[in-house]
């Protein structure tokens, strides 16, 4: 095992013609993620001295989303830099644009930008590979358009042969190429000085560094992949379809195996990291984004879509509700057809019901706004209660203001809130109220015109 310094260098310079898109190849999203990003989540495991990210089609993209690249958990603090591939002239090429950043005693990975699924299980164990120069390689029912790893009759590896070039024999080779190679930095940087474009692109291939390993009798290892899955990319919409769909059943697998239970797993969607305690369930047609933490009995009913959210044990969202941002301190209930916006913290038996919305609002213990209602930017007590049709005016068209209810306080239906504005403790606050100033604790308010009758009024007619 070697102990040398691990820079990796990262292809990301492709256009991906085939998607048809403004998107560079690596940008293009599965599970919500630019493929690139889980690339990175699984080489920064292997905690390298840093990462050479060769950009070319689309480097402003590219730069962007590495900018904001948050690092999983607990990984490495290495360095991301960029490097440009100004010209398109192959891979060797590209990686040549990096070496000038590695020193000459480190150790090199190369990795395509497009492999999201690789494990960093697989990365970790080809990364102990000691060889000059060693490949990562992978059986394929269909070899076509991958290069094929070339043996000796002693099974040394002795090279690469690209598809366009490979002959009737060397087209039959199953054994193919992933694009992910490590060598010593130094004797890289010489077989990379000595590679040709003499070839049916006209390109300078990364691949032809093997033939030259063997040619100056340096050992040349492939470490044959167990999961061929875990190396596959996407070269069009369809290959990427086929990419999420895999990704999709690992992390749906992955769950079931914790102990979440999910009656129709095909219909789920899960595109972040979801943290669960045990006995949770998710309905079919769930859709789970980003960071997101399901305690114990938690229940995720059928269409709803939860996204960076908290929610305590024993919580149970009805159908086809949307959390986004919103937090749980305790068991409650919510929906089902409810919008919980970023800022929403709900305490233990909170009720939120159908058609309501909330945002940047508190819901103290037992509170209740059973439905058609909108809070945002509220403080409401605890066992409160908010009547169907209720809402806070929060926002005069400039700013937004507060609305604060006082615990055990009843809104009747069909009231605004006009803030700022508080609402005392037990206070009632009649239905169809506009209330604009303070309703003081243990008091009925009423803020609307008194009804009345018109006698001897005619509908009209239609003409």
């Amino acid at each position: 095992m070697t102990h040398k310094p691990l820079h990796l260098v990262v292809l990301a310079a492709g256009e991906g013609k085939r998607m048809h898109s403004g998107l560079p190849k690596v940008l293009q999203p599965i599970a919500g993620r630019p493929m690139l990003a889980h690339l990175l989540d699984a080489a920064l495991e292997l905690s390298p001295a840093c990462v050479h990210v060769v950009v070319g089609h689309g480097a402003d993209q590219v730069e962007t989303m590495l900018a904001s690249f948050a690092r999983p958990r607990g990984a490495t603090a290495a360095t991301l830099t960029t490097v440009t591939q100004h010209e398109r002239l192959g891979t060797g090429h590209a990686v040549q644009q990096a070496m000038g950043e590695i020193p000459e005693s480190a150790r090199v990975m190369v990795l395509p930008g497009d492999m999201p699924l690789v494990r960093p299980e697989t990365l970790a164990e080809f990364s102990t590979l000691a060889a000059p120069l060693a490949v990562l390689s992978f059986q394929a029912p269909d070899p076509y358009g991958y290069g094929r790893i070339l043996r000796n009759p002693d099974g040394r590896v002795v090279g690469i042969r690209e598809q366009r070039d490979a002959s009737e024999a060397e087209a039959r080779i199953t054994e193919v190429n992933s694009g992910v190679l490590a060598a010593d930095a130094d004797r890289l940087a010489d077989w990379l000085g000595r590679v040709d474009n003499d070839n049916s692109q006209g390109e300078y291939y990364l691949t032809d560094c093997i033939a030259l390993a063997a040619g100056d009798g340096a050992k040349v290892e492939a470490m044959c992949c167990k999961d061929s899955e875990e190396t596959l990319g996407a070269n069009n919409m369809r290959q990427l379809a086929g990419l999420e769909g895999a990704l999709q059943r690992r992390r749906r697998n992955e769950l079931m195996d914790a102990g979440v239970r999910m009656p129709d797993p095909e219909s789920v969607q899960i595109r972040g990291r979801v943290s669960t305690g045990r006995d949770v369930v998710i309905e079919p047609g769930a859709v789970v984004e980003g960071s997101v933490v399901l305690g114990d009995g938690v229940v995720v009913g059928v269409g709803c879509v939860v996204r960076e959210a908290r929610l305590a044990a024993g919580t149970r969202l009805e159908p086809y509700c949307v959390l986004d941002g919103a937090e749980t301190t305790g068991a409650c209930t919510v929906g089902p057809f409810a919008r919980l916006r970023p800022g929403t913290v709900l305490a233990a038996g909170v009720r939120i019901g159908n058609f309501v919305e909330t945002k940047n609002a508190v819901f103290g213990e037992g509170a209740k706004a059973n439905h058609l209602s909108y809070a945002g930017d509220a403080a409401i007590g605890a066992r409160a209660n908010l009547g169907a049709g209720t809402i806070t005016c929060n926002y005069d068209g400039a700013n937004k203001h507060r609305t604060t209810i006082g615990e055990d306080a009843f809104i009747g239906s069909n009231s605004a809130l006009v803030a700022p504005v508080k609402i005392g403790a037990r206070a009632t606050v009649g239905a169809g109220s506009v209330v604009t100033g303070e309703a003081p604790p243990d008091a009925l308010t009423v803020a609307r015109a008194r009804s009345r009758s018109i006698p001897g009024w005619k509908r009209p007619t239609k003409k």
